[in-house]
């Protein structure tokens, strides 16, 4: 009698277990659509959204899987840096973006650097043109033309700089993130990088604010701006190459 007690209560506790956790997935699969929406809505047509939502399930899971309720954290915080990670591994391996404008994306980076280091300033837009030997408007095709990379590299930034912060730290965006109490150690890093962010141009600062912080959407913040979203695309584009000079300069990365 007291072995079978035993044997129900065991057996009730992992249902119980197994029911939290499919409960947890359940509860957050919005998290997984909203993730994707933001990463891909300036992504080529040829990412299929299908597959990052796949990816980001994926990711969900395996956040189910390795959460640690005693670790103090919220589910879902730590469900969206595993989550997102999922996503842009499931990107990186596809190598959506031709390699012509990603070696785009890094020139413009090297050239607004460049010219920070030397101006000890944030350079105008057609300064870069300048720096680039382009026209003005072609140095705004230009952006327009890296806008896809771009929108996904403040994480991609994010990420390597927590590896090259931390020593080997874990990687809090990648799928294979273990340990939830890690998490936290992300909110200091981002600190660092809104202080490069205070150092922006004002309108590239709104942009990245309303994006990041607020998200909205580039439509949503191109009304608020009253500039079409294409512009919004450039703008961000051009943010992210200062943050990129920015951080390179003050803890290497490329």
């Amino acid at each position: 009698m007291g072995l079978r007690q035993n044997q129900s209560v065991v057996g009730g506790s992992r249902s119980g277990g197994q029911t939290a956790r499919e409960q947890m997935i359940t509860d957050n699969v919005d998290l997984v659509h909203y993730i994707v929406g933001r990463i891909a809505i300036n992504l080529p047509d040829r990412v299929d959204r299908d597959d990052l939502i796949s990816a980001g399930l994926i990711g969900l899971v395996k956040a189910a899987d390795r959460f640690d309720v005693e670790r103090g954290i919220k589910f879902r915080t730590y469900a969206s840096t595993v989550v997102r990670g999922e996503v842009m591994e499931s990107l990186r391996a596809k190598d959506w973006a031709p390699r012509s404008v990603r070696r785009k994306a890094r020139e413009v980076a090297a050239a607004v650097a460049g010219l920070e280091i030397r101006l000890h300033r944030a350079p105008t837009d057609t300064e870069i043109a300048e720096s680039l030997e382009i026209e003005i408007d072609d140095y705004y095709a230009l952006l327009s033309e890296t806008s896809g990379a771009n929108l996904v590299s403040l994480d991609e930034l994010i990420e390597q700089w927590q590896l090259d912060a931390g020593g080997g730290m874990n990687n809090l965006t990648s799928a294979d993130s273990e340990n939830p109490a890690a998490v936290l150690d992300r909110e200091a890093l981002l600190d660092c990088v809104a202080a490069a962010v205070e150092r922006l141009p004002e309108r590239e600062q709104l942009v990245v604010g309303l994006y990041y912080q607020e998200e909205l959407t580039l439509q949503e913040i191109g009304d608020v701006l009253g500039v079409t979203e294409s512009r919004i695309c450039q703008i961000h584009t051009q943010a992210v190459a200062r943050l990129r000079a920015s951080l390179h300069r003050e803890i290497g990365i490329p």
